[in-house]
């Protein structure tokens, strides 16, 4: 998926009127994603992202722990523009649920298999309309 089409998905399935917004709630998800993986997966990850949004990770990811309710919590702080927990949510799900759109599958499994079993929310995604 290019960056485009990435950006229209995650705006379809949150329902974000701009094109800024879409790029915002991505960014801050993948932020505070990178923040809760570790080691080299957040380079794994943004092998596979467009270019736009790959300096988004860190190098190496510090694998801070965090529960799915804090995971929202950041995004919605790191997002601003008064960003509910519950907007953040809607929009961390989007962008995980275009995520497993565009990353292969052994990917988004290895991202997957680094957070605890309260992150099925998260990654309880439907499917992505581009």
């Amino acid at each position: 998926m290019n960056q485009e089409e990435f950006v229209s998905a995650v705006r379809s399935t949150a329902g974000l009127d701009t094109i800024e917004h879409g790029e915002s709630a991505i960014r801050a998800t993948l932020r505070v994603l990178g923040r809760r993986l570790s080691g080299g997966e957040t380079q794994d990850l943004a092998a596979q992202l467009p270019p736009a949004f790959t300096d988004t990770l860190p190098a190496t990811g510090p694998g801070e722990r965090f529960g799915v309710d804090e995971f929202y919590e950041k995004v919605a702080e790191d997002e601003g523009l008064g960003c509910s927990k519950e907007q953040a949510r809607q929009h961390a799900r989007a962008v995980m649920a275009a995520l497993k759109a565009s990353l292969t599958g052994g990917e988004f499994d290895d991202v997957a298999a680094q957070l605890p079993d309260d992150y099925a929310d998260l990654l309880g995604t439907g499917p992505v309309q581009h």
